[in-house]
């Protein structure tokens, strides 16, 4: 039995894989973000252990004295800073906080080859300018600091004592030479760190460490080996079997991101396209991310009155259109291609006659426009996407897949085990790193569920009103900036 654990930022989902690759058990535990200042977004490391140690509390007290090996999977960039006791010295910034857009540029001056060397564009969501904006505002918890670990990898510490990253979370940093898989020391020195504070790196299928006595007693877990991991959207994509170069995934989650999986490294951080390592060696990745996907949809579900998503998302299926309502859904900012934490949410398009449904689906079609920006970014770094896995909680809905695949011009195919990704791709990673199998019979793509076709003229009509959109974006941002400037 294998134990696959995601450290999401609204919850952690834990699942038990059998020997089959089967889930028998899941689990989760939900997390709160605290926003103290606008653009602010944090978590307190604390909370991070106690609802994962709820979640696997949570699974079948039997079943989890079977596990053989641990998997970690979790959000990125977001940095737990440690002082030399292992003491949390303030709560972690998330990876949708947007305080550190000053610090980017000053980032990118103090190292002039940082998007060589990273392959990124420094952007506020990446953890190296968040330790630039601590080290200015706050200068007494910036000399305290002795190690800086990831979220998932500060529950690693918290079960194992073994202060340890892998790769594809790594990338996430703004630290790391992706191109080569090792912390960079130029690009540490331009927030003013050195490899010292940072955690031993490892491939994601390598173990590096054990649950200790206290874990195993607390958890009902064996002492057993816990593996590297991934970052959330490789393992997600490890779960569903997006792992060989040309596969990809189409993630649906309080974030959007599109994933293309290929063997050599292939920035375009220009664009704010992602260049990072894949969970598996000799594996890199693209990623074009929204800040914004289901949770924009969410948030005009209860802009427009309904009382839960789903009857939202059924609404805006049986009234089928938006009426000229079109929805900017940035309601964190935005990554891919704007890089702008001022990007703000907006309708466009209101009349008297404008039905609450309409709003929704205006915001499913605003995601979707900006995963065809996303896609496009990707492209022109060489992104080649062969076949695009949908995964995340958003792929519970068909409607959502067909506008889509429309925006898109091309299909999507829905897995079993589309929903719970990340955690099913950390069960697997621990189990390759047990039992040494072959790693594609492990990582072989999930059965298919479903798979949705464009339609062609859906596709034209929205390649006519994403002209529109993006020139609403273009009008706005502006007056965005200034409207969160003043508060």
């Amino acid at each position: 039995m294998f134990l696959g654990v995601d450290l999401g930022t609204s919850s952690v989902k834990v699942v038990l894989q059998d020997q089959a690759g089967l889930v028998v058990a899941d689990a989760s535990a939900p997390l709160t973000v605290s926003r103290p200042e606008p653009l602010w977004s944090e978590q307190d490391p604390a909370e991070w252990v106690s609802a994962a140690e709820a979640a696997v509390k949570g699974l079948p007290a039997k079943l989890r004295q079977g596990v053989e090996a641990v998997g970690l999977s979790g959000q990125m960039h977001g940095p737990t800073l440690l002082d030399a006791d292992g003491r949390v010295l303030r709560p972690a910034i998330l990876w949708n906080d947007g305080r550190s857009h000053r610090e980017c540029h000053e980032l990118e001056t103090r190292e002039p080859r940082l998007r060589d060397i990273t392959g990124n564009k420094a952007m506020a969501g990446f953890t190296a300018p968040k330790l630039l904006w601590t080290r200015k505002h706050e200068p007494e918890t910036f000399s305290k600091i002795a190690k800086v670990l990831l979220p998932k990898d500060y529950l690693r510490l918290a079960w194992t004592g073994d202060y340890a990253t892998d790769v594809s979370d790594a990338s996430g940093t703004l630290w790391l030479d992706t191109q080569h898989r090792q912390w960079s020391e130029d690009a540490l020195a331009a927030s003013d760190m050195t490899p010292a504070h940072m955690p031993t790196l490892h491939e994601g299928t390598a173990f590096t460490g054990s649950i200790r006595a206290s874990t195993s007693a607390r958890l009902g877990l064996p002492p057993v080996p816990v593996v590297a991991g991934g970052g959330d959207q490789a393992a997600g994509a490890v779960g569903v079997g997006v792992t060989r170069p040309g596969e990809a995934s189409l993630s649906l989650g309080t974030s959007g991101v599109l994933f293309i999986v290929s063997d050599a490294f292939k920035p375009n951080p220009d664009e704010a396209a992602h260049a990072f390592c894949h969970a598996l060696p000799d594996r890199w990745h693209q990623m074009a991310v929204l800040l914004s996907a289901a949770s924009a949809v969410d948030a005009a579900a209860r802009m427009a009155g309904y009382p839960t998503a789903a009857e939202a998302y059924a609404a805006a299926e049986a009234h089928g259109q938006s009426d000229g309502v079109m929805f900017l859904p940035y309601l964190s900012g935005e990554r891919t291609p704007h890089d702008d934490p001022f990007a703000r949410g907006a309708f466009f398009g209101l009349s008297a006659n404008t039905r609450p449904s309409s709003l929704v689906h205006a915001a499913l079609e605003g995601v979707a426009f900006a995963f065809v920006d996303g896609m496009d970014a990707l492209s022109r770094a060489g992104g080649i996407a062969n076949d695009i896995t949908v995964i995340g909680g958003g792929a519970r809905s068909a409607y959502w897949g067909k506008i889509i695949s429309s925006a898109l011009g091309c299909p999507l195919v829905y897995r079993e085990g589309a929903e719970t990704g990340p955690a099913e791709g950390a069960a697997k990673l621990a189990r390759i790193a047990l039992t040494g199998e072959d790693a594609m019979h492990v990582f072989a793509p999930a059965p298919v569920r479903a798979v949705i076709e464009p339609n062609a003229e859906r596709h034209e009509f929205y390649g006519s009103k994403i002209k529109i959109w993006r020139e609403l974006y273009q009008r706005t941002k502006a007056l965005s900036r200034e409207e969160t400037a003043h508060g």
